[in-house]
């Protein structure tokens, strides 16, 4: 199983994801979810990957390989983000019919182009994908449901890029608590609109200073909080 969020704001994007791909009692594995693809100073493509990770590989390597055939579209000559959404909807559409409908996959796609807006999509098994918007700036994939509700009471559009990493990070440390399935390393990224950079990209480990001091803090203010509630009166 898998957990990642994207969040479109105001002032760029946040990204999250963990990397556990399996969880039993004697086999743990992780693999990389969240993949870059840049030009620097001209495009900014982020995709995070759910589901069978065969799929999900396939599709990455495809898209990267035809990243370096010049007569043919790929990733890094498409004219918009809505371009890229199609290819890659249509590559994952491609691989799950070359190998089952029974192996799936889910996508998000973030980043910017020159002359765009930052973008964010949420890609379907089918190919088809939906877009955020400002009323709803934000996708999850994978174990998704314990980790909504902080990111509902929390973020909106114009949240900042700072305060919208905390609430991703609380969201993902809700899913580690509740789900074996969801496992750190965490991979992480801040994109700044109209940065086209890659740089702010962080790998959080268990022994994280940051991220241990947040989890540990926002338990002890649910308990703190919980233990103020008035009396029951039913």
């Amino acid at each position: 199983m898998t957990y990642c969020v994207a969040m479109r704001l105001s002032s760029g994007m946040i990204f999250v994801s963990d990397s556990r791909t399996n969880a039993g009692v004697d086999h743990i594995s992780s693999f990389r979810k969240l993949h870059v693809f840049q030009q620097e100073g001209e495009r900014t493509l982020v995709l995070q990957s759910a589901g069978n990770l065969a799929t999900t590989q396939s599709v990455l390597s495809l898209l990267r390989r035809n990243c370096r055939e010049a007569d043919k579209a790929h990733l890094l000559n498409s004219d918009s983000m809505y371009d890229v959404a199609l290819l890659v909807g249509e590559t994952l559409r491609e691989v799950i019919k070359r190998d089952g409908e029974e192996f799936g996959g889910t996508l998000i796609l973030g980043g910017q182009i020159k002359g765009e807006e930052p973008r964010l999509f949420q890609i379907y098994p089918q190919g088809n994908f939906i877009e955020a918007s400002v009323d709803t700036p934000y996708f999850q994939i994978g174990e998704s449901k314990y980790g909504k509700p902080i990111i509902d009471r929390v973020l909106r559009y114009d949240t900042s890029l700072e305060q919208a990493m905390q609430c991703a990070l609380i969201s993902m440390d809700s899913t580690l608590a509740s789900n074996i399935s969801v496992g750190l390393p965490l991979d992480v990224m801040t994109y700044h609109s109209d940065g086209f950079s890659d740089a702010d990209q962080h790998h959080i480990t268990e022994q994280h200073p940051y991220f241990s001091q947040i989890r540990q803090l926002w338990s002890k203010g649910l308990l703190s909080v919980f233990s103020q509630l008035p009396p029951l009166q039913l």
